[in-house]
């Protein structure tokens, strides 16, 4: 089976009101639609652009803009089902900070062609996430997105420098990571794809990385961004020689648009030049303290 990907180098961006964000974001997707995308991956905390509609109070408190952010998640989601319906795509929609059971998540919503069918939290939070903004480490639930191409799964940013998420979902099936990010500087941008590149070695799978790029002085939380887009895989038989399968020049606002062939996944697991996905079987990684489940939802 294939898919075609569309991976968003995202620009933060100011907006007047809600309408206008959401025209803004309406005008994202239908340009991913005309280029044939089925599967459309918005980055990380690019719902951080709304904070521009609220008041100089909250625009100037990152802990403030978690309670209001989350006041907004149903409208939010709207937009996007609504979005994902009218062009019978997927959509991972920017990650937004929300409260569940007092505790501040960053989550990533996943819309089907039929609505809503369901999110991931992040797992490991960044020093600036953890000490600053007081955004928290999410339950260890992993899931699984099933769709009639294929089945993915979500590792948010940081979580993608370490192999244990991917792994469990590639494991349950997944053949496709994607990694939602938003990094401020060369460093970070870079941890991710190295990160990226990684899995998709460990695994034999495909990873696609979307990031928010350009600047936004009006917030302290995403004032910096850079980034690129880019889909790896691991660099054997019939796929590319260094698991690079397409990139964007950084900091370029648009969509980053690859078909994905698992077929060709499926060939090198079962006859690849070395059994990495296989031989990682043979190496368990937990947390200490907490079990991680993993749930499957059809999209």
């Amino acid at each position: 089976m294939k898919v075609t990907v569309a991976a968003a180098q995202y620009p933060i961006t100011e907006h007047t009101d809600f309408s206008a964000w959401n025209k803004h974001i309406a005008h994202w997707v239908s340009q991913a639609a005309a280029q044939g995308a089925q599967l459309l991956l918005f980055p990380e905390y690019g719902s951080m652009e709304l904070v521009s509609i609220f008041s100089e109070a909250v625009r100037s408190n990152i802990r403030e803009q978690i309670f209001t952010l989350d006041a907004l998640k149903s409208e939010f989601c709207a937009v996007f089902e609504e979005l994902a319906k009218a062009y019978q795509v997927t959509i991972v929609a920017p990650t937004i900070p929300v409260v569940e059971q007092g505790k501040n998540l960053n989550r990533a919503y996943v819309f089907s062609p039929s609505g809503l069918a369901g999110y991931q939290d992040k797992f490991f939070m960044t020093r600036f996430e953890d000490e600053e903004w007081g955004i928290e480490t999410a339950p260890k639930v992993l899931t699984v997105f099933e769709a009639s191409w294929g089945k993915f799964g979500i590792q948010i940013c940081y979580d993608v420098e370490f192999p244990i998420g991917a792994q469990l979902l590639c494991e349950a099936g997944a053949g496709l990571i994607l990694a939602p990010s938003c990094t401020e500087t060369i460093r970070g941008a870079t941890r991710v794809h190295v990160g990226a590149r990684a899995r998709a070695l460990e695994n034999q799978a495909y990873t696609v990385v979307s990031q928010t790029i350009g600047n936004a002085a009006w917030s302290p939380a995403v004032d910096i961004n850079y980034g690129f887009a880019a889909c790896y895989s691991t660099p054997d038989k019939d796929l590319p020689e260094e698991g690079i399968v397409s990139t964007m020049p950084p900091q370029q606002e648009g969509w980053l648009i690859q078909e994905l062939d698992f077929a060709k996944l499926e060939n090198v697991r079962s006859d690849g030049q070395v059994f990495n996905f296989r031989d990682l079987k043979g190496v368990k990684s937990h947390f200490l303290q907490e079990e991680i489940q993993i749930s499957t939802i059809r999209v």
